[in-house]
């Protein structure tokens, strides 16, 4: 197991529960591809102490210079090199492990104008939804620092980011176009992924997300209510990936 990846990916309150979607596009790139690695749980607060321990670049630098050190990231002790930010390390592995299934193909290009979708402003306000939640399962240690940095970032309490009445009716409807445009990103390609029956990374970034809203939404009627979207889509695109969420761990 010596020469196994390290995946740094982000701890909960329930053991070994991968949740993120930003995680997940690696875990699923790491199962697709059959590289053997051991998952290490890591703690809000402990991931900078942490990649800095393995000389582990931060996943972002701000304009004004500041370091921001994310998850997902790996430690490869095949090359002794580490790598932050999943795109980074969807490339590290295609090239570094070159005999198994390619997951970026026409570059970074294709892969903005594929994520971008994403990113759209009809797309933004689930998070309004879903932090909350995430927040549900976190450990106290992680929940202080997630409370903290994303109060500080949204300028309102946690408690008040879900919206309610009329207004939660209305956002809910442009999250439905959000994923109206996505859809039609598939639909382009002839399905049932984004590059048409080749399963790719794009796939595993708009996974991560299906993903991360099954698991905190599953018994809400947020969840009920999504898989009905696009002709049922999004249930049928999570099932075709389920064999890259298993894990192939030793």
């Amino acid at each position: 197991m010596t020469d196994h990846i390290i995946f740094y990916d982000l701890a909960s309150n329930k053991p070994d529960f991968a949740w993120s979607p930003n995680t997940w596009k690696v875990r699923f790139a790491l199962n697709y591809k059959g590289i053997p690695f051991k998952t290490e749980w890591v703690e809000y607060p402990d991931i900078q102490r942490k990649c800095k321990e393995k000389g582990i670049a931060p996943g972002t630098v701000t304009p004004d210079g500041r370091e921001i050190y994310t998850l997902p990231a790996i430690w490869d002790p095949k090359t002794n090199l580490g790598v932050s930010e999943s795109l980074r390390i969807a490339e590290y592995l295609d090239k570094t492990y070159p005999d198994t299934p390619r997951i970026l193909f026409d570059g970074l290009e294709e892969y903005d104008a594929c994520i971008s979708p994403l990113r759209l402003p009809d797309f933004e306000p689930v998070l309004l939804f879903a932090l909350p939640k995430v927040h549900e399962i976190l450990n106290p240690v992680s929940q202080e620092y997630f409370r903290r940095t994303r109060e500080e970032s949204f300028g309102r309490k946690l408690e008040e980011f879900a919206p309610t009445g009329s207004e939660r009716a209305e956002t809910w409807e442009r999250i439905k176009r959000g994923f109206g445009t996505i859809d039609g990103v598939i639909q382009r390609n002839g399905g049932p992924f984004a590059r048409g029956e080749q399963v790719s990374f794009v796939d595993f970034a708009f996974g991560g997300f299906l993903i991360w809203f099954k698991l905190i939404w599953e018994e809400s009627e947020l969840w009920k209510d999504l898989v009905t979207w696009n002709d049922g889509r999004w249930g049928r695109y999570l099932e075709r990936l389920e064999e890259y969420a298993k894990p192939r761990e030793s």
